[in-house]
């Protein structure tokens, strides 16, 4: 069988309003045949505001692109924004990104990817988590924060001292924090995703991790989601998001929570805690737990 050659890859980024993300994939569909969408929340001068990378093999016409970009901003209503496009010669990221992700230690959990291949600490929870399309293998902060959480959590030993109980990965990726919560309770777990293919890895990783047994694994959106109500109430809930959406759920992840349980909360920067800190206190959770890992913080709620 014949291999196509890998062809350059050619990166044309810019930064928009939410609001013109649609206009502006729908006019570059035609040129470009991958989109990457980022919310930037750093503090600066484009916080809230959206990066956007269009992906394309091969040179792409530079006259119909920009001919594109022009009417996007018009049905956007907003102006032309600056375009930075980077050319980048044919690599094997798959491989590049397994030999970047080095073992990681978060306590008792110890995550490797499939390329590492040594025994893996006596007493330390393994979980084998490969760099992929979803996000969460370990090494970001509010990932890392989680994991140290539920660490602290099994230490404790509770909420969750009889084997019995009930956890939720909320917004789950990759599934890692879902695997943790499996392997260090053996309890059934929860995971869900709005995103189909975050949903696709997490089977996937749930399998080769042997707790798939433990998994009930499902594409839904948030806590409106049915199976999400009826698998409840839940011991220990992980909700590695972002701040607004942590915010807008509080309600309802409240409800969700068996008396006595934890929350773990991720994915909000250091200034964005007193926000989401009030918005759980009013729905009379209390504080157990910080951890800070800059610019990140964990929550851990009760």
């Amino acid at each position: 069988m014949a291999h196509k050659k890998a062809q350059d890859v050619y990166r044309l980024r810019f930064v928009i309003p939410k609001e013109a993300v649609e206009a502006y994939e729908t006019a570059l569909e035609p040129h470009f045949g991958a989109f990457l969408c980022f919310l930037i929340e750093d503090g600066g001068p484009q916080d809230g505001m959206w990066m956007v990378d269009a992906y394309s093999d091969g040179p792409f016409d530079q006259a119909e692109v920009t001919a594109a970009l022009s009417l996007a901003a018009q049905v956007a209503g907003i102006p032309e924004p600056e375009l930075t496009v980077e050319h980048e010669a044919p690599r094997n990221w798959l491989a590049e990104n397994l030999q970047s992700f080095p073992p990681i230690r978060a306590g008792r959990f110890f995550v490797h990817g499939s390329h590492w291949t040594d025994r893996p600490p006596v007493g330390s929870i393994p979980l084998l988590v490969d760099a992929a399309t979803a996000f969460g293998s370990g090494e970001h902060q509010s990932t890392y924060g989680c994991l140290l959480a539920l660490d602290q959590i099994g230490k404790e030993g509770a909420p969750i001292t009889t084997g019995l109980g009930n956890a939720l990965d909320m917004g789950c990726g990759s599934g890692i924090l879902g695997l943790a919560m499996a392997k260090r309770w053996k309890i059934p777990v929860v995971a869900t995703d709005i995103d189909e293919e975050s949903v696709r890895v997490t089977r996937f990783n749930a399998q080769r991790n042997g707790v798939a047994h433990h998994m009930t694994i499902f594409p839904g959106d948030g806590f409106k989601t049915r199976a999400v109500k009826e698998n409840g109430p839940y011991d220990v809930i992980c909700a590695n998001i972002l701040a607004r959406p942590l915010c807008s759920m509080a309600r309802d992840l409240a409800a969700a929570l068996a008396p006595g349980g934890r929350v773990i909360l991720a994915g909000l920067l250091e200034r964005q805690e007193t926000m989401v800190r009030a918005a759980y206190q009013m729905q009379g959770l209390r504080l157990k737990r910080r951890i800070r890992l800059k610019p990140w913080v964990t929550l851990v709620l009760e």
